[in-house]
């Protein structure tokens, strides 16, 4: 096959799609995943397709794609032809290997203005970072049709979409973080914006920081965890690192913060953002997230079974009724300064009481 007319700057593309043109699986509105926000599509070329632009050809051949959405991915370098990004005007020929990824979805829920109490901690004309507490959705989904971020967001910015909107974008969302994990979360204000930060987590160029808590004594100091990601069969809710190829690519560099006995404070950098990714990855090296009920950390996993263990291990599960994870920091370049910036909020009450629970409980242990 011959190189694509115009190319523009390669950018590596992530794992084939098998479906002809057909969306991936939904993902779950509380996980979670960086490409949970994309559409990924893969077709090979019929033997008789004429020439034409690729424009034309996508819209012709994506179910409620418009044209203006196509150009708007190719421009932004999310359409490939042989694995190199192409320009509008390549023209589509037989057995072309086209991949696309569009970086926003029509959900198909109303996203109604709902006021709300939103901890802003960066905002400018483009860009808004948020510090969300854990309990909150970020965007409507089965269960979960009002009170989510989306709708806070639809009151502060004042925008609303209803369920048969034209415009498919309430595009501000780039990325999100599961129900209960707080932190920073990056929102784009603009369409520019959105397309801009979106590339960068497609290629997983955005530096974002967590702080986990975790069961056991982890072993040395530094570490990273590479494993692939998917779906537990025996749970459909539940992700593991998995073998056989069906998975995601995924990295976790970790690095001790402070030992306190029978938990770690852990500090957890993202290399990509594959689904429930620090839950998996530390579950996977046996060091679960302190009261992550999904992953087997809402039990006593290291220490004694004396009582007043016991009663200590479930007065902290009161403390912090959630997995103890938290987003820390986030780093992107600005999509009008092309500058980096870097954003941050500290550990939320519950995780800081907890940390100060196990450092007063284990000093007295050893006193």
């Amino acid at each position: 096959m011959s190189s694509p007319d115009n190319p523009i700057n390669t950018v590596p593309l992530p794992g084939p799609v098998d479906e002809d043109f057909l969306r991936e699986e939904e993902d779950n509105p509380d996980e979670e995943n960086d490409q949970g926000l994309f559409e990924h599509y893969h077709v090979t070329v019929d033997r008789g397709q004429s020439l034409l632009r690729i424009d034309k050809f996508l819209t012709a051949h994506i179910m409620g794609a418009s044209r203006n959405r196509i150009q708007q991915a190719i421009d932004a370098g999310y359409v490939y032809v042989g694995g190199t990004p192409v320009k509008a005007n390549y023209r589509v020929k037989p057995l072309d290997d086209i991949r696309i990824c569009l970086p926003y979805r029509r959900r198909g829920y109303e996203i109604l203005p709902e006021k709300m109490d939103l901890d802003i901690r960066y905002e400018d004309e483009d860009v808004l970072v948020i510090n969300k507490p854990a309990g909150l959705v970020v965007h409507p989904g089965c269960g979960h049709y009002t009170g989510t971020l989306l709708n806070g967001l639809a009151w502060y910015l004042g925008r609303s979409q209803g369920a048969d909107a034209k415009d498919d974008r309430m595009g501000i969302l780039v990325h999100r973080i599961d129900k209960d994990t707080s932190g920073t979360l990056l929102i784009a204000k603009n369409d520019d914006a959105q397309l801009f930060l979106a590339r960068q987590f497609f290629v997983h160029s955005i530096e974002r920081v967590y702080t986990a808590i975790v069961w056991g004594d982890m072993e040395g100091d530094t570490g990273t965890v590479t494993g692939d990601i998917g779906r537990d069969p025996a749970n459909r809710i539940r992700f593991k690192v998995v073998e056989d190829g069906t998975g995601k690519h995924a990295v976790t560099h970790w690095k001790v913060i402070e030992r306190l006995g029978y938990v770690t404070v852990v500090e957890c950098r993202l290399e990509t953002g594959r689904t429930h990714q620090i839950r998996v990855h530390m579950n996977h090296i046996g060091h679960p997230l302190f009261n992550d009920s999904l992953y087997g950390g809402d039990r006593i996993l290291k220490g004694t079974l004396y009582s007043r263990y016991r009663q200590f291990i479930d007065n902290c599960f009161e403390i912090l009724p959630r997995q103890a994870l938290h987003a820390g920091t986030i780093g992107f370049i600005h999509p009008r300064t092309r500058k980096k910036t870097v954003v941050g909020s500290e550990l939320p009450d519950d995780m800081k009481n907890l940390i100060s629970r196990f450092r007063t409980f284990t000093g007295a242990r050893q006193d």
